[in-house]
């Protein structure tokens, strides 16, 4: 079993909580999921046809990707009548997924290094710790 890596105490998250919010980007981790979550985001549920119909996809493929979501615990189904509405479980997660897409919409130029000030005392050129 893959454990968490330490997290430093700036961050304030422990290694479960790391490892959770690995969880939770695994599900994400696949395009179909991702638009599952976009459509939900911007219309709160969707029955599976509609989202069938707004994916162009077939409908045992999103059936597929809902039950992922839906064991990661990102979605819950409604029955009503013959059809079953989803939608997110926390806001949160379409936020994740809104703000990842923005990052990757910025064009190339825009994604460069952060520059290091003059005084931090990062690593030494040969890798090792600053003392």
């Amino acid at each position: 079993m893959v454990t968490a890596a330490p997290v430093p105490d700036a961050v304030g998250a422990t290694a479960d909580t790391v490892q959770a919010a690995s969880s939770l980007l695994s599900a994400l981790a696949a395009p179909m999921r991702l638009s599952i979550v976009a459509l939900l985001t911007a219309h709160g549920s969707r029955c599976v046809h509609q989202l069938v119909d707004e994916l162009d996809a077939p409908q045992p493929l999103v059936s597929q990707h809902l039950r992922v979501l839906r064991a990661a615990g990102l979605v819950v189904g409604e029955r009503r009548h013959r059809e079953v509405h989803y939608a997110l479980v926390d806001p949160h997660v379409g936020h994740i997924v809104r703000d990842a897409l923005e990052h990757v919409s910025h064009p190339a130029e825009r994604a460069r290094p952060v520059p290091v000030d003059e005084d931090d005392t990062g690593c030494a050129e040969d890798g090792t710790a600053p003392r």
